[in-house]
Formats: structure tokens, C-alpha cells, sequence
């Protein structure tokens, strides 16, 4: 696709939108021509901010607007409906983490992405955060020696009593899913396939239908073991949000700062200045727009969206088993 300008609309006026907003009005050849979601307060707010076109049905949106690409940020039990119309009149689709709800879900995005030849691609902010992506480069070229084992914490105190991302139907499930989309990407983007999981869930805190708490235990292709740590109830205070500890040394990938040591040496090496919110969705929205532009290959593709939602899906199988399964 030669085009100078992309015509790009968000669909869903929540939290998240904003970030990918104020990521995408800041690059040259984006247009964003128009917002949609169901309350119209929000969606003439957004529209009044960003001088667009305000609407409360996204199908409308799409047959009026001459749009090219959109980002949707609404709840996940609507991704695949969205992503799957939208794709079906040629507009290239953003799609906020969880993929979909489902592998059924997640398989019609993909097969509708191939036949109308447009980018599907998730949304997944870590990996386009300067320190992971620097990580992987220095696991990838053998310093840390072979990986043994993998944490991640992401655990933080936050009231979800009135939110959507409690109620099942809408989101399909806790914190599991929700929080968990992103560990599990993170993990496979630093250590490739996952093939087997067990979750476990921790007691309930909060009053709502979904889990609160959770850990899910995995071990990769690679068969390297392990563990994520998820919870919107307790606060887990940590410097450093991924840990990976390999035979020749460790790496820590930080909020401020990350850093890793290798056996034998005292001084730890620091690599990385810490999390960027708002410098990750910039990249992965300049990206995402090189993608549609230029026909590269989406550092997210289609396959890694719906691997996500397997894996997720399994972790689910696992817990009410209460043993490991294979992801397959």
C-alpha cells in the first residue's frame, strides 16, 4: 500500500484509548478521522479533543468514513465481531490485548486478515518497550548462556469491583486473561513456544465472579521453567518486572532500570533506563502504521495473537484440572 496519509479511527473511548491516541496524533502521515463507542458522552469528548468525527456505531463509522486502519479498545468479547467487519471492508485492525476470548474467536480474525489481505495485529505494548526488546538481543546472543528459568510480577492493587474486565461475559475472566495477556506474550517473545501450563488460583479478595489472584506456572519449548505472578489485590513492590536467570549469568528487566550480571563478575551491566508507557505505544503505533505502508511483517502477527489466546485458554483447562497440560 502506497499512501501518504492513513486514515486511522479508534473504536471503544475508554482508559486505553487515550494511550494509543496521544501515540498516533503525534505521527506525521496518521489522520485520525474519527472515534466510535456506545455512550455518546464519550465519544463527542474524545471527538472534541482530537477534532474528529464522533459516532456511537462503529459499523456507521466504518461505511461513512474513508478510513484505513482502526485500533479497537473495546471490552473483548466484541474484538473478533469488530476486527472481522472491519477487515471485511479492507481496514487494517489494531486489536487491544486479550486477542479474543477464545480460539474459534481468534481463528476468524485470522482467517478473515488473509482473505482480505489487510494487517491483523495485537496490541502488546511490552514488546515494544525499548529494555525487552534490548533483552532479547542479549539473550539471543548467548550471554546469559542457556536460560533455566523466567519470572514475571505483575501484581498491583486496583479496584475492580465496577469495572467490565470483572464481569466474564464481557472479558472472559480475571485477571488470568486480562493481566496475563501481556505475560504471556512477554514470555514467548523472549523465550519462544510455550508448551506446557498449570495455573493456580490464589484466595478471593475482592468481591467479583472472576479470580483476583493467580499464578501460572509454564515451561517453554525450550524447557525453560517459569512462573507469572498476577493479582489486582495485593501490591508486590518489586524494582524489576521480569527476571530471567540463565547458566552464565542474570537479567533483570526493570520499571527505572534494568541491568544484567554475569557469573563470577561483581558489577551489574545496566542496558536499559526502565518503562515508557508512552515511548512503547509510540513505537508500536509507528509500526503498525510501517506495516500498512510498506507490507512488512507485524513484529505481533496474527499467529503470535492467537497463541496468546491458546495459551490463556489452556491455563484455564489447567486450573479447574489442577495439573499441567500440554498447550499444544
Amino acid at each position: 500500500m502506497k499512501k501518504k496519509t492513513i486514515n486511522l479511527a479508534i473504536v471503544g473511548c475508554g482508559r486505553i484509548a487515550q494511550d494509543h491516541l496521544r501515540a498516533f496524533a503525534k505521527i506525521k502521515n496518521v489522520n485520525i478521522k474519527a472515534v466510535a463507542d456506545k455512550e455518546e458522552t464519550k465519544a463527542k469528548s474524545f471527538a472534541e479533543q482530537y477534532k474528529c468525527s464522533a459516532y456511537t456505531n462503529y459499523k456507521t463509522m466504518i461505511k461513512k468514513e474513508e478510513l484505513d486502519a482502526i485500533v479497537i479498545c473495546a471490552p473483548p468479547n466484541v474484538h473478533a465481531e469488530i476486527s472481522i467487519f472491519a477487515m471485511s471492508n479492507g481496514i487494517h485492525v489494531l486489536c487491544e490485548k486479550p486477542f479474543a476470548l477464545n480460539r474459534s474467536a481468534a481463528q476468524k480474525m485470522r482467517e478473515s486478515a488473509k482473505k482480505n489481505r489487510v494487517v491483523l495485529m495485537m496490541a502488546s505494548k511490552f514488546r515494544f518497550t525499548d529494555d525487552v526488546v534490548k533483552a532479547k538481543a542479549i539473550i539471543e546472543s548467548g550471554t546469559l548462556g542457556k536460560l533455566v528459568l523466567f519470572e514475571n510480577v505483575f501484581c498491583s492493587r486496583v479496584d475492580m469491583t465496577k469495572r467490565w474486565n470483572s464481569n466474564k461475559k464481557i472479558s472472559g475472566g480475571g485477571v488470568l486473561i486480562d493481566n496475563g495477556a501481556h505475560s504471556v506474550d512477554i514470555a514467548r517473545f523472549l523465550l519462544g513456544p510455550i508448551a506446557l501450563t498449570q495455573a493456580q488460583f490464589g484466595c478471593q479478595i475482592q468481591r467479583v465472579p472472576v479470580e483476583d489472584t493467580a499464578r501460572i506456572y509454564f515451561q517453554s519449548k525450550s524447557k525453560v521453567m517459569g512462573t507469572i505472578d498476577l493479582s489486582w489485590s495485593l501490591n508486590k513492590d518489586m524494582p524489576s518486572y521480569i527476571s530471567i536467570y540463565g547458566t552464565e549469568g542474570t537479567l533483570l528487566i526493570g520499571w527505572k532500570s534494568s541491568q544484567y550480571k554475569l557469573h563470577g563478575k561483581d558489577n551489574w551491566q545496566v542496558f536499559g533506563s526502565g518503562y515508557d508507557k508512552q515511548r512503547a505505544f509510540s513505537n508500536q503505533g509507528k509500526h503498525f502504521i510501517e506495516c500498512i505502508t510498506t507490507g512488512i511483517k507485524p513484529i505481533i502477527t496474527d499467529v503470535d495473537g492467537f497463541e496468546s489466546v491458546k495459551v490463556i485458554e489452556k491455563a484455564y483447562e489447567s486450573g479447574r484440572m489442577n495439573k499441567w497440560i500440554k498447550v499444544g
